[in-house]
């Protein structure tokens, strides 16, 4: 009876997990926050992978500006919140600058609609597909992803 018992209580917790895991819903997952007025809050959800320790997310935050020949780039830092009660991770875009740009001389009229990206710190995340990256941005600013994997090849440092 004692095992029993053990054994529903483990069927339990593990469905539980499960159904975390593959939530379709935000709000199926844990109570996150609505997003704050001039805030809206992106969400991914990603691919279970076999070996997750192999991967990374990069967030790629932006917006799309009429650029020209160069090079742009708007600045922030994507800072971690921890959900109360929770301890799930989430994050937080405050202050968007810029765009800074490089000063070549373009062309005149050659000016086109193009993604520009956010740099700074804290774009690069772990990869955890049991829950979902939870970003809070600018109302103006796009949540978009990159997924990386480390190679398979291990290399030997050498002593010198």
């Amino acid at each position: 009876m004692k095992s029993l018992v053990i054994s529903a209580a483990v069927l339990l917790s593990l469905s539980t997990l499960c159904s975390v895991a593959n939530a379709a819903k935000l709000e199926d997952v844990a109570p996150y926050p609505k997003a704050e007025a001039g805030f809206s809050r992106q969400v991914i959800h990603l691919p279970k992978q076999k070996n997750e320790d192999d991967y990374k997310v990069q967030i790629i935050a932006g917006k799309t500006l009429q650029v020209d020949c160069n090079q742009q780039r708007l600045s922030g830092k994507l800072e971690e919140k921890t959900l109360k009660g929770w301890g799930y991770p989430m994050y937080r875009l405050n202050k968007v600058s810029g765009p800074l740009s490089t000063m070549m001389a373009c062309p005149e009229g050659k000016a086109h609609p193009e993604f520009v990206p956010v740099v700074g710190e804290g774009f690069m995340l772990r990869y955890n597909s049991k829950l979902p990256i939870v970003v809070y941005v600018p109302k103006d600013i796009e949540v978009r992803y990159r997924i990386w994997s480390a190679s398979k090849q291990v290399k030997q440092a050498v002593t010198e």
